[in-house]
């Protein structure tokens, strides 16, 4: 049977930490461990983690008297690892029931592949209720290549990825190497980036973890503010171009590809905004046509018309255009 080691950082984080930690232990699969890396809460999440420690033999705690940053974590968990499979869990997420045993038979069967990766279900409230059945599910999925995978990154300019559901196989964790601390907010894609390089993904048509949304959340500021998103991506791409990527066919011209997909984004993502009445449209336009001018007399549909979610953009684009239009003011 195949072992998992889950390593789950939490920073104040005491309300939800019982409940991501639980989600792992009740797991249906028989050789796990799970890691709760504190950085110094000033909550009450070190009694939770010495409790959840002192109930369960797979919880092992490591609890720093000062916050050495998430990336401290994140890589400390990593030296950790020594089972077949590793996932970082943040401690306001939770796994759905039978998450760890679908990855592991799609990644028990053929070892090209590093990674795997699902849905999520985003809830906004505390009472929410699993749907039946999802423990039985089977895994449903489909197979990339790694090189695919970094083709649609700079197309889209984007991941369109989980991380809360991204299992990887250790010893490819370990060959691609640790979180750089120089990407604050962007240091999940560089990584998904090596990873990629090493093999083949799978991708779950299965919901394998929850994803609690709030205002606390690590990643909250930069989906609220899309620019900043956007920078943050683009250094990502940059970190990954100059080091491993550089090796790769083509790569120049997959960088480029990706600048421009930034570009495009940032149009777009500046009509959305203003559409909905949102602060920051003005910044992303001028990002958007301080990089590319021609954009302002030709718009790059060719980018919006690419995107898997293309119906849903401009179905919702236009919603909110509409409903901005019968605005009372306007």
């Amino acid at each position: 049977m195949s072992s998992f080691d889950i390593v789950i950082p939490n920073y104040n984080y005491g309300r939800y930490l019982r409940a991501c930690v639980e989600s792992v232990l009740s797991q249906d699969v028989s050789d796990l461990r799970v890691l709760i890396i504190d950085n110094a809460s000033t909550d009450e999440s070190s009694q939770i983690a010495k409790t959840l420690a002192n109930a369960d033999s797979r919880v092992e705690i490591r609890l720093r008297d000062r916050n050495l940053g998430p990336h401290a974590s994140f890589n400390e968990g990593i030296d950790w690892a020594r089972s077949d499979y590793f996932l970082i869990l943040c401690s306001d997420d939770m796994l759905m029931p039978g998450a760890l045993r679908r990855a592991g038979e799609v990644l028990d069967s053929d070892p090209a592949i590093v990674f795997c990766h699902g849905r999520d279900l985003p809830v906004t409230s505390d009472d929410f209720v699993l749907p039946d059945g999802i423990a039985a599910e089977r895994a449903e999925w489909r197979r990339i290549s790694g090189r695919d995978l970094i083709a649609s990154f700079c197309r889209l300019g984007v991941f369109q990825l989980s991380g809360a559901t991204l299992i990887v196989r250790t010893s490819s964790q370990k060959a691609a190497g640790y979180y750089r601390e120089e990407l604050p907010h962007s240091d999940d894609y560089d990584l998904w980036l090596r990873l990629a390089l090493l093999g083949d993904v799978a991708a779950l048509e299965n919901t394998q973890a929850i994803d609690r949304q709030h205002p606390m959340r690590r990643s909250g500021p930069l989906q609220q503010y899309q620019l900043a998103h956007i920078v943050h991506t683009e250094a990502a791409a940059n970190c990954f171009f100059t080091h491993e990527g550089a090796a790769m066919q083509d790569s120049a011209r997959l960088h480029r590809k990706a600048q421009h997909a930034f570009t495009s984004r940032a149009y777009w993502s500046a009509i959305s905004t203003w559409s909905r009445g949102d602060q920051g449209a003005a910044d992303l336009m001028r990002f958007a046509l301080g990089r590319r001018p021609l954009s302002g007399v030709i718009p790059p549909f060719t980018y919006l018309l690419g995107r898997p979610d293309r119906r849903a953009r401009i179905r919702s684009g236009v919603d909110a255009l509409f409903r901005r239009i019968a605005r009372p003011g306007n």
